[in-house]
């Protein structure tokens, strides 16, 4: 059965002046999958975004994104400039050049995204008195007030507690199948047991998809992931 594609790159080849980021790199990920890429620090994850989002050009090869993306970025904004609600910050996520929201629309978006990442009774708190697990959901409730098809996250459980990282995975959990979710990270050995898949860059300068092995303990009490298996790798379906 054919499936659309939210993203794909084909044969894909960058670099930095003289040094090599990326080599004949191809990999789509399916709509409705939950993706995660990991890789150790400087192994091109951001390259990848960047080309993605069309920040930089490809040398060779090609990048397809679908409409509708939304992007939560692993540094969160400053927020001690002026004062401004969790709800200020989640409607945010409807501003767009091309289209305008009616208020009740709005409205009904805004209270389902934040109900959605469990921050419903912070709407009314100032953005900047939040946890960082807080301003996290809440960054994430911003992105999917417009109900994005794809949604990209760049680390998004850095600086987080075991907790915050349960609740956002929850959140993640409610969205999966209907929005495309991508997931950044340096953690090469685990991801979460939502995962469909996993891309894997390296030295290798290609982006390869692994196994999963799942139902692995993580050490967190009983909490359980999927551990990635970079000895087994597969071709993308």
């Amino acid at each position: 059965m054919n499936r659309d594609i939210a993203i794909k790159f084909e044969s894909v080849s960058f670099s930095y002046s003289d040094t090599d980021v990326l080599k004949s790199a191809s990999f789509h990920i399916h709509c409705g999958e939950f993706v995660a890429m990991v890789g150790p620090n400087g192994s091109g994850k951001t390259t990848v975004l960047k080309l993605l989002f069309g920040l930089e050009k490809p040398n060779k090869g090609n990048v397809f994104i679908c409409d509708s993306t939304a992007y939560v970025s692993q540094h969160m904004p400053a927020d001690n400039l002026f004062p401004i609600t969790v709800r200020d910050v989640v409607r945010m996520g409807l501003l767009h050049p091309q289209k305008r929201y009616s208020n009740a629309v709005a409205f009904v978006s805004v209270a389902e995204a934040l109900e959605k990442t469990g921050i419903a009774d912070l709407a009314s708190r100032p953005y900047r008195s939040l946890s960082g697990g807080q301003k996290r959901r809440a960054l994430v409730a911003r992105a999917l007030a417009a109900k994005p098809r794809l949604l990209v996250l760049d680390e998004p459980t850095a600086n987080m507690d075991a907790e915050s990282e349960t609740r956002l995975y929850e959140t993640l959990g409610a969205y999966k199948g209907n929005t495309t979710i991508l997931i950044v990270t340096h953690d090469t050995e685990f991801v979460t047991s939502l995962t469909d898949r996993v891309l894997c860059l390296g030295n290798g300068k290609k982006i390869v998809q692994h196994g999963l092995e799942t139902n692995v303990l993580t050490g967190h009490g009983d909490e359980k992931h999927s551990k990635v298996l970079h000895g087994e790798d597969i071709t993308c379906c």
